[in-house]
């Protein structure tokens, strides 16, 4: 049952400190989890289910429960650029034509799931099984497919919408008693443009998918978002796990509260966290006291950080700032992984769109270039060379051998899986078409690093375009892109290039040098950071292990976008709670 924000159980600052807990102690919390986003109020949900514990979240922002910015289920982009945006900057990216990015993150409890663009889908299935063979026991698809249906309550389209807007699905890869709404708004459009692309992709050859969220994603598909269908809101990890659940006495939330880093005990042989150092927001700093394990979500460009912040991380750079090494773990805030996102444009014609349109394609290397073979073959023979180049940018904390063994491990997945390597949409405007798009797979490695004494002093370099795969991978999209516009059906409704226009790059498909341009001179982040705390064995690299805890820690362990070793091909969200409700499991059965 939906329950009604109170102030009462949103706590903020200092004064939250003596709240008692379930067992009448103000001596501190079972568990603490530092970060009330997508990963954390899932977890502190799930562990919070045991009334014999007492779990306290700490949140940097505060509510965004009534902000329209946030709850307009088509306003995406809204709040960018808002007080509840991190808006973190990248170093200058040498390989990406020497811009400074920007990566959007919520300041706000909910997280990154109140900004997103609300997309509800998955991953292929060989890539959560390539977890596994990275040395992850247990972590496959099949395991982790229970999950996502656990998280998951599907709202089914009445038969009419659901033929009106062509809303097909699987109803067995779907979950329907999860906390989390997943569906489609009543503001969809009718199905003739759906229709039209799905019949323009398959002259490209391209199939229709009728549900992206079962394991296989490549094709054309109308794929369901985080809705709340009933009310035409946002349907976020705040009012999904957190609110309708406030009222437990053995839960507690600390807003507008900042964590500065984990404090441990004196006495322990295998170093163990006894609590969290806090600033709240009048400034005060204090500690809250963890009897159990401390769980950081903070995300993947924030949850290194802390790591680093308390002692754990590459020795030379704790140094750097005065921290005493707790735990030499150099591979901390390493293997950061994000998408370039690029568009294209047109004008509209012979047409007029009313509604919500979530038609999405994922073609695979076979579909996007005429030579995937050649290319395959190409890029095997670079994959020596790309490890190398990793290694030496990062300083040599992950050994080329075991980059090697990763990239063979991601050619396969592109090369022989077939697995998508791009994301396209299709967006109607008024009066024009825009394309956003990405490749989903590159293999640029880049870091996250305190640059100071507290997390909003982050060094991130993603190294965009590092490698010649992601330029080569964005530019044959593109070419792709161009090519839907000007095939059947779609062709009858698509004018004039207007981004970027063939006076920018021409007409002629073998224009590399001005796509390579524009795509670097016009690209941004895609908001999709992962795998700075990687799990995978701590020999080849990993930060986590397969229970995700820390290694070289007794009781601290990430659960967030920093445990995923690779990207995965459909949009984070989904795949973040199915980790987080597995990590709960996890987390109960060891205590």
């Amino acid at each position: 049952m939906r329950g009604f924000l109170t102030t009462s159980t949103l706590l903020s600052g200092a004064a939250a400190l003596t709240v008692r807990c379930n067992n009448g102690s103000s001596n501190g919390y079972d568990y603490i989890v530092v970060g009330g986003g997508t990963s954390g109020l899932a977890v502190a949900n799930r562990l919070s289910e045991d009334p014999a514990v007492s779990v306290l979240i700490i949140e940097a922002g505060g509510s965004v429960f009534d902000n329209v910015n946030v709850t307009n289920p088509n306003g995406y982009g809204l709040a960018f650029g808002t007080d509840i945006d991190f808006a973190f900057q990248t170093t200058n990216q040498t390989f990406g034509g020497n811009s400074v990015q920007t990566m959007r993150a919520a300041k706000a409890l909910g997280g990154t799931s109140t900004i997103n663009g609300l997309a509800y889908t998955r991953a292929e299935a060989s890539q959560i099984d390539a977890w596994e063979q990275l040395g992850n026991e247990g972590w496959n698809w099949n395991s982790l497919f229970p999950y996502y249906l656990k998280s998951e309550h599907f709202q089914t389209p009445e038969p009419a919408r659901q033929v009106a807007g062509r809303l097909e699905y699987e109803a067995d890869v779907h979950g329907e008693d999860g906390p989390l709404l997943t569906g489609w708004t009543y503001g969809q459009t009718n199905g003739t443009m759906p229709a039209v692309l799905n019949s323009t992709f398959q002259n490209l050859g391209l199939p229709w998918n009728e549900d992206v969220n079962g394991g296989n994603m490549v094709g054309f598909s109308v794929f369901p978002r985080t809705v709340d269908q009933a009310n035409a809101v946002r349907e976020d990890a705040a009012r999904a796990y957190y609110y309708p659940y406030q009222n437990r006495t053995n839960l507690k939330v600390l807003l507008n509260t900042s964590a500065q880093k984990l404090t441990w005990k004196n006495t322990a042989a295998l170093p163990t966290a006894d609590g969290v150092q806090i600033v709240s927001a009048d400034g005060s700093s204090s500690v809250v006291k963890a009897n159990k394990e401390v769980i950081l979500s903070a995300g993947a460009l924030v949850s290194p950080l802390l790591l680093e912040l308390s002692g754990v991380g590459s020795t030379n750079i704790l140094k750097q700032h005065g921290i005493k090494t707790v735990v030499d773990l150099p591979t901390v805030g390493e293997n950061l992984q994000d998408q370039m996102n690029n568009g294209l444009s047109f004008d509209m014609k012979n047409m007029s769109i009313d509604g919500t349109l979530t038609t999405v394609a994922y073609p695979s290397v076979a579909h996007v270039f005429d030579n995937a073979e050649e290319v395959a073959a190409q890029i095997k023979a670079a994959l020596p060379a790309y490890a190398a180049k990793v290694a030496s940018v990062n300083g040599n904390v992950t050994h080329a051998s075991n980059l090697l063994e990763f990239f063979q491990l991601q050619w396969s997945l592109i090369f022989e899986s077939q697995i998508p390597v791009a994301e396209v949409l299709v967006n109607a405007g008024s009066g024009s078409w825009s394309s956003e798009y990405w490749g989903l797979l590159p293999f640029a490695r880049g870091s996250v690093h305190i640059g100071g004494n507290s997390t909003s002093r982050a060094v991130i370099n993603p190294n965009y375009f590092m490698l010649d795969w992601d330029l080569l991978e964005q530019v044959e999209i593109a070419k792709y892109i161009r090519k839907l516009y000007s095939t059947a059906p779609f062709s009858t409704y698509t004018g004039t290039e207007t981004r970027p226009g063939t006076d920018v790059v021409a007409a002629d498909a073998d224009d590399v040098a001005g796509w390579e341009s524009y795509i670097k001179g016009n690209y941004r982040s895609n908001f999709h950071p992962v795998g700075t705390a990687a799990m995978m064995p701590r020999e080849k690299g990993g930060v986590v292990d397969s229970s995700l805890k820390v290694y070289g820690t007794a009781n601290v362990r990430v659960v967030d976008a920093s445990v995923l070793p690779f990207q995965v091909c459909g949009h984070l969200v989904s795949t973040l709670y199915a980790v987080a409700e597995r990590a709960a499991e996890l987390i109960a059965q060891s205590s």
